[in-house]
């Protein structure tokens, strides 16, 4: 069994899915693949179902439905994941906007360099995106700062979605709180891990827009980001990560 399972939220991925599938299990490092899809309209489910086979015991898909949430979606693939033993468990986007060269070089973080979790950062060595109007470049760039301005958080790329958890870090964290649901859950997963003193790497990578199927990307998720990290700040200020990190802290004698 691997040691690795890459979570892939899909909604109508049906251009990507099978190429992202077929792409990961090329790699030198055996991955496991867990496929959560929304109820895609377009049969996304239906191509992963006809790769399981193929892929036994390696290629595994849930379904929901509708859609309800990327956060709700990884906190699902998440309890899946500890639930089964795997160490390492990512974040992954379907529609190749995250390069699956890559996963090598976050789980190398983790499992070699030692840390806790590891980022694809667009934004450690300047900017790496591609194919992106300037409009939404500096929007993501300056959304970064904003979130390290309000929060304090030492990571350059907040909002990033290309993720390497270990297991540690995702049994400390108490998911059913997990309060977010949007974009902003990414944000809350980074700060949560680090308040309760995880040690955290960004790796440098290549963020390319996809090519295939329609950005997720809408107002109410952006707005969900601006006043959640507030929410976030608010609660730190008032004690709640220093009481959450003594409750770990406890709960691990």
């Amino acid at each position: 069994m691997s040691d690795s399972l890459i979570i892939i939220p899909t909604y109508i991925e049906k251009g990507n899915i099978e190429k992202i599938i077929r792409r990961v299990f090329s790699l030198p490092k055996d991955f496991h693949i867990l496929v959560i899809d929304d109820n895609s309209p377009d049969g996304t489910a239906d191509i992963v179902k006809s790769l399981i086979p193929e892929f036994a015991g390696k290629l595994h898909l849930e379904t929901r439905k509708g859609k309800l949430g990327l956060g709700t979606a990884y906190i699902k693939g998440f309890k899946w994941a500890l639930e089964r033993k795997y160490q390492f468990i990512f974040e992954m986007d379907a529609d190749f906007s995250h390069n699956p060269d890559d996963l090598i070089k976050l789980y190398d973080a983790c499992a070699i360099e030692g840390y806790d979790m590891s980022i694809g950062s667009r934004y450690i060595n300047g900017v790496n995106v591609v194919n992106w109007p300037m409009g939404r470049v500096l929007m993501s760039f300056y959304a970064s700062a904003y979130v390290r301005f309000i929060t304090r958080m030492k990571v350059r790329d907040t909002t990033a979605g290309f993720k390497c958890y270990t297991r540690k870090v995702l049994e400390a964290i108490d998911l059913d709180k997990i309060s977010f649901i949007g974009y902003a859950f990414q944000i809350e997963m980074k700060y949560t891990a680090w308040k309760l003193g995880f040690k955290i790497k960004e790796v440098s990578i290549i963020f390319t827009d996809r090519s295939e199927g329609t950005s997720k990307m809408s107002k109410g998720i952006f707005k969900e980001a601006i006043f959640g990290v507030i929410k976030l700040r608010i609660k730190s200020i008032f004690g709640y990560y220093r009481k959450y990190k003594a409750a770990v802290a406890a709960a691990d004698k």
